[in-house]
């Protein structure tokens, strides 16, 4: 098993089209995991989710997650992040993201479908710090 350094963990998490597992609580304290799709800007994980859903609901009481990307084929890899959300409603910004992170996910061609359908209101650009990595591979070696 050995460290990532920062551009390895950086190209890991853009490589392909992994998901990240988002890790937020629920009001009752129940934990909550759930899939995204995602994109980076510098030394922030970038995401969209609807106000109404539950991961949306949580990031507003509590903006402090963990997200977990993994290559589930051997030796694997994985990288995990614990940040602070900060939440944006502005819709142009809303919009660039949700097409870029919809063209990397369903390629070029129908990312400005993506835009049109997740930039728009009722949904939240969420921007997740980067305070806390922890990126390992080769792990079965």
């Amino acid at each position: 098993m050995r460290v990532m350094p920062e551009q390895e963990w950086r190209e890991f998490l853009l490589a392909g089209t992994r998901t990240a597992k988002l890790a937020t609580v629920r009001q009752d304290g129940r934990p909550h995991v759930a899939p995204i799709w995602f994109d980076l800007d510098g030394h922030t994980l970038v995401f969209t989710t609807g106000e109404t859903t539950v991961k949306g609901k949580a990031l507003r009481r509590d903006p402090r997650v963990s997200l977990c990307v993994d290559d589930e084929r051997p030796p694997f890899a994985f990288v995990t992040i614990e940040g602070t959300v900060r939440i944006s409603e502005d819709l142009a910004e809303l919009r660039h993201w949700a097409t870029r992170i919809g063209g990397r996910y369903m390629g070029a061609d129908r990312a400005e479908a993506y835009g049109v359908r997740n930039g728009v209101p009722g949904e939240l650009l969420i921007r997740v710090g980067l305070e806390r990595i922890v990126a390992q591979a080769a792990i079965a070696d």
